[in-house]
C-alpha cells in the first residue's frame, strides 16, 4: 500500500511539473508582426523572416509586411533578401520589429568584362551578356562551350557530329555576317585574342562574356564582326591552400537507330520479286550494331591547389580526359595542365599576372567516318561481314564498301600539342591613373599519321596500288604572339561624374607551317607508316606517284585603340569607342580602317519620379551603334601569288614553270558591319524577376566573294573582291526569376529566346556581277543539282527546288510548273523550279529550372528551335526502291512505296524540323562533413539528350543551321546519342 502511494505521488509531482513547464512555454511564445524596407524606405516583397533554429517561417507581403505566430520570446530572427545583406535580429521580448535591410554592394555591383577591362554592370550601355560558374549547364561537358549552350539568346551552337570526341562545334551569334569570310565569333581567353578551346577545361574556367553587338564588339575592330566571346580563367586568391578534384564518369548511347530493313524483311521482298534471288547472300547482319562501341566510358579528372596571401598567391590544375565516342575506333585522349601566378610590390603600385596552360592529347580519327554509317543504312543485311577464311566480305553494289574491313586495315591517328603562355604587368602611376603591358605567346602544333594496309579493299589487286600498302604523314605548326600596351584612367568627381578612359596599342602576328608526304609500294605492313622511303612507289612508275608538299604563309595585325565613359549619377551612361587597325590580308589601298561606336544608357530606376515605384528595383534603356570588321580570309588574297604549271625540255633537262594565280586586287578592303541594337535590362519585385530584352538591326556591306574576271585585262578568269551587302535583324529576350526562396528550399528559373531573319541585299556591282549563289551540292547519283539558292533580296537558307505534285498511275513523279500545270522531271525547265522552304529557324529558345531542398540539387533544361524546314535526303534516296540492290529504310515499302522512279529532289522531301529536347538533367547532393579535411563533398548524376518532342520523321531533327546550309539531314552522318554521366567534387 506504501508503495502504490509513493507511485501515486511520483506521478502527480510529474504532472505537476508537465502542466507548469507547458504554462510556461505557452507565456513565452508571442505573434511577432513587422515591416521590412531598404535603406530609401521603400517596403520590400517577399523578403524571408525566419526563426533560426525552428521550421518558423514566412515572407513579407506586397507592402513589406509580415506576422509570425508562436515564436518564442527570445528568439533570433533571421532576415534575408536577394542583393541584400542577411541580418540576424534578437527580439529582446519585443512583437514589433521594422527592420531596414542595406544593399550588399558587392553583390549588386557586378563587374562585367568588356574587353580590355571591365565595367560596373550599371555602367554597362552595349549588350553584353554575362555566364558565371554557378550559372553553367551542370555535369560533364566535352567542349567549354558547353557550358553556356541555350544560356545566351542568339548564340547558337550546333554538334552536327553529335559526341564525337574529335569533333568541333558549329557556333554563330545574331546569324550569318560573311559569305567566304569568318563566321564565328572571336574567342578571346584571359586577354588573349584568338585563344585556344583545347587550352579549356571545364572546372577552370571563372566566367564568359559574350559581346553581341557592335558598339560592345567595335573594340575588337577586324575581328569584331561575328561577336566576341571573353573567357575567364579562375585565378589565384588570398586565404588558406585549398585543393579541389572533379571527376566523371559517362556512358553513350544511340537515341534513334534508323527504321532500316533487317534481314528477314529484305528476304521477305525477294520473295515478293521485289529484290532479285541472287541478293540473298545467306547471312543476317547488322552492319549499324556491328559500328556501335557499346562499351564505352569516358571519364575526366582534373586537380586543383590554390593560396597565397594578398601581394602573392596562386592556382594550379592538371587534369587527364578519356573521351570514347559511340562509333569504335573513335577516341580522344588528352592531358595537361594550368597555371595561374600573381604577385604585387612596389607599394602594392605594381602588379603582375603570369598564366601557363597546355594541352597534349592524342586522337584516333579513324572511326566515325560519316560515311560508315550511311554504309550501315544502305548495305545489304543478308550480306556476310567475313568470308569463310576470316577476310572480309565485301558488296560490289554501287557506293558500298565494308566499314569493319577498313577498322581493320586502317590507321589515322593524330598527335597534337597546344600551348598558351601570357604575362601581364601593371603599374599604378598615380591614384587613378595606371598603365599596363600584355605579351602572349600560342603554339600549335599536330602530326597525323595514315597507312592502308596491303590487305585494305581499296589496294587489292588489280587496283591501282596492285595489292601494296599506302602510307602518308603530315605536319602542321602555327604560332601567334600577342604584345598589347594599354593606359587606363577613372576618376570621379563631385561624387557625381565618373570618367573611365582606355589608349591602347596591339600587335599581332600569326604564322603556320605545313609538310605533308605519302607514298605507296609497300610489299609488307611492318614498317606502317614508320618507313616511308621503304615504298616502291618511288622508283616503280606503274604505281600512284608519291606526293610531297610544304606550304608556309603568315599575317600582321596593328591597331591603336581607345574607350571613354562617363557616367552621370549613376543615372546615365555614355561610351565611346574607336579602334584604327592595319592587316597584312588586305590590298595596298585598304591596308587600315576605322571603326568606331557610341552607346548610352539611362538608368530610369534612379531617377527621383521612380522612388515611389517599390516593384522596380532596376530600368535601364540603352541605344548603341557599331562598326566592326572581317579579316578572317585566307592570307595573300590582294596579291599576284605564283603557281606551278607544266614543265619545259632544255638540253635534255626539264625545267618547272610558273605562273600568276590569282589576279591582284590593291582595293581589297574588309568586310564591315554597322549594328544598331537598342535594349533594356529591369530587375523587379526585389530583384526577384530580371532580364533583358534587345533588338538589334545590322548590315554587313563589301562582302568578300569571287567573281567572274575580263581576261584581259586580267590575267586570271575570276577574282576576289567586295561587293555584296548582308542584312540581320532579330529580338533577344533573357528572364531570370527566383520563384521560390526559403531556408530549405529555392527554385530558380532562366529563360532565353531569341528571333533572327537574315537577308541578301547586294549581290552584284556594275563590274562583277552574279544572278544567284547555290549552295551544298546534292550528292550523286542522279545529278539533281543544288539544294539551295541564294539570290538578292532572298533569305539565308532558301531551300530552291521543284514543287511536288503528286504520282502518276505507274508511280513516275509529277511536279508543278510555272504556269500551274504538272509535267515530269524531263519535262520542267529552271524556270519552274522556286522556293520551297527554308532551313534557317525563326525561333530558338532555352528553359532552365534549378531547384535546391536542403543538401539535394535538381536542375533541367529544355532547349527547342522553331519556324524551319530540314531537307531529309536519308529518305530521299534510302526511301526510294530505285536504290536497291542496296538496302533501304522501311518507309520505301510502306509509306513510299507507291514511288516508282529515280530520286528526285523536291519538296516532298522537305518536313517541319520544330522541336523540342530534355536537353540537360542533373540530380546532385551535397554532403555536409564534420571534419577539417573536406571544405565540400557532391555527388551528381547527369542525363543529356534524353528526349526529343518533334514531328520530323528523321533520327534527330537538329541538323546543321548555321552557314548557308542550314537544315540538311545529310546521308553521311555520326549517330546523336543520350548520354549518362556520374560525377564527384571535393574542396579539401
Amino acid at each position: 500500500m506504501e508503495k502504490k502511494q509513493k507511485r501515486m505521488f511520483v506521478k502527480g509531482v510529474m504532472f505537476t511539473l508537465m502542466w507548469i513547464f507547458s504554462l510556461c512555454m505557452f507565456a513565452q511564445t508571442v505573434a511577432v508582426r513587422g515591416t521590412v524596407a531598404d535603406a530609401k524606405g521603400d517596403a520590400l516583397i517577399g523578403v524571408s523572416v525566419r526563426v533560426q533554429g525552428t521550421a518558423i517561417g514566412t515572407i513579407t507581403d506586397l507592402e513589406g509586411n509580415f506576422v509570425l505566430s508562436n515564436v518564442p520570446s527570445g528568439a533570433i530572427l533571421e532576415v534575408s533578401y536577394v542583393g541584400m545583406h542577411t541580418q540576424t535580429i534578437a527580439l529582446d521580448g519585443r512583437t514589433i520589429v521594422d527592420i531596414v535591410l542595406q544593399e550588399d554592394a558587392e553583390l549588386l555591383e557586378e563587374v562585367v568584362v568588356i574587353g580590355y577591362g571591365t565595367l560596373k554592370r550599371r555602367e554597362v550601355t552595349s549588350a553584353v551578356e554575362t555566364i558565371r560558374a554557378d550559372r553553367f549547364n551542370p555535369g560533364g561537358s566535352r567542349n567549354a562551350l558547353d557550358l553556356i549552350q541555350g544560356k545566351v539568346a542568339g548564340l547558337n551552337m550546333t554538334r552536327t557530329q553529335g559526341s564525337n570526341p574529335n569533333a568541333s562545334m558549329d557556333i554563330q551569334l545574331r546569324g550569318i555576317t560573311s559569305l567566304t569570310g569568318t563566321r564565328t565569333p572571336l574567342v578571346v581567353i584571359d586577354g588573349i585574342p584568338g585563344g585556344n578551346l583545347d587550352l579549356l577545361q571545364q572546372d577552370d574556367i571563372e566566367s564568359f562574356n559574350v559581346l553581341k553587338d557592335g558598339s560592345a564588339a567595335a573594340i575588337y575592330g577586324t575581328r569584331g564582326n561575328a561577336g566576341v566571346i571573353l573567357i575567364t580563367t579562375k585565378k589565384g586568391k588570398a586565404g588558406a591552400p585549398e585543393f579541389n578534384y572533379s571527376t566523371y564518369l559517362q556512358h553513350e548511347r544511340v537515341s534513334n537507330k534508323p527504321d532500316i530493313l533487317n534481314a528477314s524483311q529484305f528476304r521477305q521482298l525477294i520473295s515478293e520479286g521485289v529484290i532479285n534471288q541472287d541478293q540473298d547472300f545467306g547471312a543476317s547482319t547488322d552492319l549499324f550494331d556491328e559500328l556501335i562501341n557499346k562499351d564505352n566510358l569516358s571519364h575526366y579528372h582534373n586537380f586543383s591547389a590554390s593560396g597565397g596571401s594578398a601581394n602573392a598567391n596562386y592556382r594550379a590544375s592538371v587534369f587527364y580526359s578519356d573521351l570514347q565516342g559511340i562509333a569504335k575506333e573513335n577516341s580522344r585522349e588528352q592531358f595537361g595542365g594550368r597555371i595561374n601566378i600573381n604577385q604585387r610590390g612596389l607599394q602594392d603600385r605594381l602588379a603582375m599576372s603570369l598564366n601557363l596552360a597546355t594541352n597534349m592529347n592524342k586522337a584516333n580519327l579513324l572511326g566515325g567516318g560519316t560515311g560508315d554509317f550511311e554504309q550501315a543504312i544502305q548495305r545489304n543485311p543478308t550480306a556476310p561481314l567475313y568470308n569463310e577464311d576470316g577476310t572480309f566480305y565485301e558488296t560490289l553494289a554501287y557506293n558500298n564498301y565494308n566499314p569493319l574491313s577498313r577498322l581493320a586495315n586502317r590507321i589515322s591517328k593524330r598527335n597534337q600539342q597546344t600551348t598558351s603562355a601570357d604575362l601581364r604587368l601593371q603599374l599604378q602611376i598615380i591614384e587613378n591613373w595606371s598603365v599596363s603591358a600584355f605579351g602572349s605567346y600560342l603554339r600549335n602544333s599536330y602530326n597525323d599519321r595514315y597507312y592502308r594496309s596491303s590487305k585494305d579493299w581499296d589496294n587489292r589487286v588489280g587496283t591501282e596500288y596492285q595489292g601494296m600498302g599506302y602510307a602518308s604523314k603530315s605536319n602542321r605548326l602555327e604560332w601567334t604572339k600577342t604584345f598589347e600596351a594599354t593606359t587606363d584612367y577613372r576618376k570621379t568627381l563631385n561624387s557625381v561624374h565618373t570618367i573611365t578612359a582606355l589608349a591602347g596599342y596591339s600587335y599581332q602576328y600569326h604564322t603556320f607551317e605545313t609538310f605533308n608526304v605519302n607514298n605507296s609500294g609497300f610489299t609488307t605492313d611492318a614498317f606502317l607508316d614508320w618507313n616511308l622511303g621503304a615504298g616502291s612507289a618511288i622508283n616503280n612508275t606503274t604505281l600512284p606517284r608519291p606526293g610531297m608538299g610544304s606550304e608556309k604563309q603568315d599575317n600582321t595585325l596593328v591597331a591603336f585603340f581607345g574607350r571613354v565613359n562617363y557616367s552621370y549619377a549613376d543615372k546615365y551612361h555614355l561610351q565611346g569607342i574607336l579602334r584604327r587597325e592595319g592587316s597584312s590580308r588586305f590590298g595596298d589601298n585598304h591596308k587600315w580602317g576605322n571603326f568606331p561606336a557610341i552607346s548610352a544608357g539611362w538608368s530610369i530606376s534612379e531617377e527621383e519620379f521612380m522612388s515611389q515605384v517599390s516593384v522596380v528595383n532596376d530600368l535601364k534603356v540603352r541605344v548603341g551603334y557599331g562598326v566592326t570588321g572581317n579579316q578572317g580570309i585566307d592570307n595573300y588574297q590582294s596579291l599576284v601569288t605564283l603557281g606551278t604549271g607544266g614543265v619545259y625540255p632544255q638540253d635534255g633537262v626539264y625545267y618547272q614553270t610558273y605562273g600568276a594565280a590569282r589576279n591582284p586586287n590593291p582595293n581589297l578592303k574588309w568586310e564591315q558591319k554597322s549594328e544598331l541594337n537598342f535594349g533594356v535590362d529591369f530587375s523587379v519585385l526585389g530583384r526577384r524577376l530580371s532580364g533583358s530584352i534587345d533588338v538589334y538591326n545590322r548590315n554587313t556591306k563589301d562582302l568578300l566573294y569571287r567573281y567572274n574576271a575580263q581576261q584581259p585585262p586580267y590575267v586570271r578568269d575570276q577574282i576576289y573582291t567586295n561587293v555584296g551587302t548582308l542584312k540581320n535583324s532579330g529580338i533577344e529576350f533573357q528572364i531570370s526569376a527566383i520563384a521560390i526562396q526559403k531556408q530549405d528550399f529555392k527554385w530558380n528559373i532562366d529563360f532565353t529566346a531569341n528571333t533572327q531573319s537574315n537577308k541578301l541585299k547586294k549581290l552584284s556591282s556594275d563590274v562583277f556581277k552574279a544572278n544567284w549563289l547555290s549552295f551544298y551540292g546534292l550528292p550523286s547519283p542522279g545529278n539533281l543539282g543544288n539544294a539551295f539558292r541564294l539570290e538578292e533580296g532572298g533569305s539565308v537558307g532558301n531551300f530552291y527546288g521543284k514543287r511536288f505534285a503528286g504520282f502518276t498511275d505507274e508511280g513516275k513523279w509529277l511536279f508543278y510548273k510555272k504556269d500551274g500545270s504538272t509535267g515530269s522531271a524531263t519535262e520542267l525547265s529552271d524556270d519552274d523550279l522556286t522556293i520551297i522552304g527554308n532551313g534557317v529557324p525563326k525561333f530558338q529558345a532555352s528553359f532552365t529550372n534549378s531547384f535546391v531542398y536542403k543538401n539535394f540539387d535538381l536542375t533541367f533544361m529544355f532547349r527547342g528551335k522553331f519556324g524551319f524546314d530540314i531537307l531529309n535526303l536519308k529518305e530521299l534516296y534510302f526511301g526510294n526502291k530505285k536504290w536497291l540492290p542496296n538496302n533501304l529504310f522501311e518507309s520505301a515499302v510502306t509509306k513510299h512505296n507507291q514511288l516508282n522512279d529515280d530520286p528526285q529532289y523536291s519538296d516532298y522531301y522537305l518536313e517541319k524540323g520544330d522541336f523540342v529536347k530534355l536537353d540537360n538533367l542533373t540530380l546532385g547532393y551535397n554532403f555536409k562533413l564534420n571534419t577539417p579535411y573536406v571544405r565540400n563533398l557532391r555527388i551528381y548524376l547527369t542525363g543529356r539528350n534524353l528526349f526529343t518532342i518533334t514531328g520530323y520523321d528523321g533520327t534527330d531533327p537538329e541538323v546543321q543551321d548555321t552557314g548557308f546550309e542550314a537544315g540538311v539531314d545529310k546521308r553521311d552522318y555520326y549517330p546523336r546519342t543520350r548520354s549518362w554521366s556520374i560525377g564527384l567534387n571535393v574542396g579539401f
